[in-house]
């Protein structure tokens, strides 16, 4: 189906929702900060201080074993010392995803979601490492946002989305041509009319759109096909959120696998099926990080 038919009928999905969730008032504030020129560190700290939910949630993020922290960081200001700048702006827009989704459990428990987000964070972060990406950070947050389209399908479409997931179950289905097949569009579309409604930056944008197809990706195809092999390892490997318990990969035959091999090529060695068994020690760190970072924060 055409991209463009594709996004019109997205468009119209969204259109019939009344109450959109939007990017909180606090992280729009400190994105607009953060195009000043002469932005002082202090002037961010101070306005996500006014927002004690965001605030909290930057402190957890920035305490858990993804940021490796030699000591635990208390203060708003030490966060943001600790990240620099560069790494601000997508904090603040990954906080704000988890604060405007919240408590929206639809056809599958946010926990679960959160789980395959942090967990495709984690494994892209760890894929761009040893492809030597030169932006980690950059890897890992777009793992966390590449599936918002998910969410909005799973709450607000719920029952449709329900029959998809039922409808898939042991059958040979991968979920974004199902979600094609019944609904006309896809998470991808959905997701990407979310992330330019919340000015997410361009990079973000086209992993969010193309992390199924990352050989259509103009910007940043790596980053892309990053996203996507580490999508397809969640996905078998115990972080996955329903409806794909038929999944399996053959690596080599992945566009993606062909998009990093390009990029990398000392990446033709890697060992799959050790790199499966790493995973699955990770997956009981990944739960637990995730558990950690949404315990004790109460939404307003």
């Amino acid at each position: 189906m055409e991209k463009d038919i594709m996004m019109q009928k997205a468009q119209s999905l969204m259109e019939g929702i009344t109450e959109l969730p939007t990017i909180p008032v606090v992280a729009t504030r400190v994105l607009e900060l953060l195009d000043k020129p002469d932005v002082e560190l202090d002037e961010v700290a101070d306005m996500i201080l006014t927002d004690q939910v965001l605030a909290a949630r930057v402190i957890k993020i920035v305490n858990s074993p993804l940021y490796k922290s030699a000591q635990e960081i208390k203060s708003v200001k030490r966060a943001l010392i600790y990240l620099g700048f560069r790494h601000i702006r997508e904090l603040a827009l990954t906080c704000s995803f988890i604060e405007a989704f919240q408590g929206k459990d639809g056809a599958f428990g946010m926990m679960t979601f959160w789980e395959h987000s942090f967990g495709v964070g984690v494994v892209s972060k760890i894929i761009a490492q040893r492809a030597r990406y030169p932006d980690t950070e950059k890897a890992y947050l777009s793992g966390i946002i590449h599936d918002i389209g998910e969410v909005f399908l799973s709450y607000y479409l719920q029952k449709d989305f329900q029959n998809i997931l039922d409808t898939m179950k042991g059958e040979p289905y991968k979920l974004i041509d199902a979600e094609e097949r019944f609904l006309g569009t896809t998470h991808c579309e959905i997701g990407l009319l979310i992330a330019r409604n919340w000015n997410f930056p361009p990079e973000y944008c086209e992993v969010i759109s193309s992390h199924h197809a990352p050989r259509e990706a103009t910007l940043d195809p790596t980053l892309a096909a990053i996203v996507n092999l580490a999508d397809y390892f969640c996905s078998v490997r115990q972080l996955d959120y329903g409806g794909k318990e038929w999944v399996s990969f053959n690596l080599a035959d992945e566009g993606a696998w062909d998009v990093l091999k390009k990029f990398a090529p000392h990446m033709r060695n890697f060992d799959v099926e050790r790199f499966c068994y790493e995973l699955d020690d990770r997956v009981p760190e990944i739960q637990e990080m995730v558990k950690s970072i949404f315990e004790g924060i109460v939404v307003q």
